[in-house]
């Protein structure tokens, strides 16, 4: 299996450009659900341990439905397949420019849960057009074991959030361990309570917020993905939810810049535009650079042939 590494603002994406299975010639959501099913195994393999870590989004490069597409894509992580991937979107569209598929200005991608624009602003700098997104519910409270009433908003941007604007803990790397407990206890306790998206979703990231440490930004964020690692990035699919409930709060008008920090201190530049049915359009800007091009080797022998979980 060929695979290209690369990472958005500190959090890394591994690409499968070749050696990856075929699923078919269905919608990208069907072929997500085949991939699902029937491969996860390959999954896996292309970036657990001993190969890859809990931090790496897998990126399957598929043949889009239209031509006119740049590519179809599914991504996936160290527990499963996701809907959509803001910033391993990024950095497919800076891996695509490296291999010299594309070159500068718009392209779509097609992801399962709607298509994508993208942009090429430079070699390293993408803006995306990400999927419609929405709050769903506002002031949810939901109660944690140990940790008393939690409140927060659902929204989704790609994936379901539960976005917490008091994070419980500071926001610095030291409490790095104490932030992942905490936001997996948060989501333990939405999913016991049975709190879901609206289309019955589950909610399986976990966003808190603070006040950035660099005053040209305008929010520090910590995000929990499934499978229990921390977003290195910004994360675009949770800012995008974000800005979905500023624009919903009327706290962030549209076209007006958002910058978001990471917890490691990364940053995302975010706007949106009106959509329909009450949904915002967002658009978010990052870099993203190759680190790696690689051939993944499958020993029939090997134990942990078909990749194995780091330890929580």
């Amino acid at each position: 299996m060929r695979v290209i590494d690369s990472h958005t603002e500190g959090e890394p994406t591994r690409v499968i450009v070749d050696g990856g299975p075929d699923l078919g010639r269905g919608s990208m959501a069907e072929r997500r659900r085949i991939f699902a099913e029937r491969f996860d195994r390959v999954r896996s393999f292309a970036v657990n341990e001993p190969r890859g870590s809990d931090a790496v989004v897998g990126a399957l490069l598929c043949e889009p439905i239209d031509p006119a597409s740049a590519a179809g894509v599914i991504f996936f992580n160290n527990v499963g397949v996701i809907g959509m991937c803001g910033h391993g979107t990024i950095g497919l569209a800076v891996t695509l420019v490296h291999m010299g598929r594309i070159g500068p200005g718009k392209h779509c991608f097609e992801t399962p849960v709607g298509d994508v624009t993208v942009d090429i602003l430079g070699r390293n700098e993408v803006e995306i057009e990400n999927v419609p997104s929405f709050r769903f519910r506002k002031d949810v409270m939901v109660d944690v074991p140990g940790l008393g009433a939690v409140t927060g908003d659902i929204a989704w941007g790609g994936n379901w959030f539960f976005l917490v604007s008091n994070a419980p803990h500071a926001l610095t790397m030291a409490e790095i361990p104490s932030l992942t407990r905490t936001a997996q206890a948060v989501m333990d306790a939405l999913e016991t309570a049975g709190i879901r998206g609206e289309d019955g979703g589950k909610i399986d990231h976990v966003e808190f917020f603070s006040r950035p440490t660099d005053p040209t930004a305008d929010s520090r964020n910590f995000v929990l993905c499934p499978g229990g690692a921390y977003d290195r990035s910004p994360c675009g699919t949770g800012t995008s939810a974000k800005l979905a409930c500023l624009a919903a709060d009327g706290k962030l008008a549209a076209g007006k810049e958002w910058v978001q920090e990471s917890i490691v201190g990364s940053r995302f530049q975010a706007q949106y535009r009106p959509g329909d049915h009450g949904r915002i359009v967002p658009r978010i800007r990052g870099r993203a650079y190759v680190v790696a091009e690689a051939t993944l080797l499958r020993d029939s022998g090997d134990p942990f042939a078909d990749g194995m979980r780091g330890a929580p």
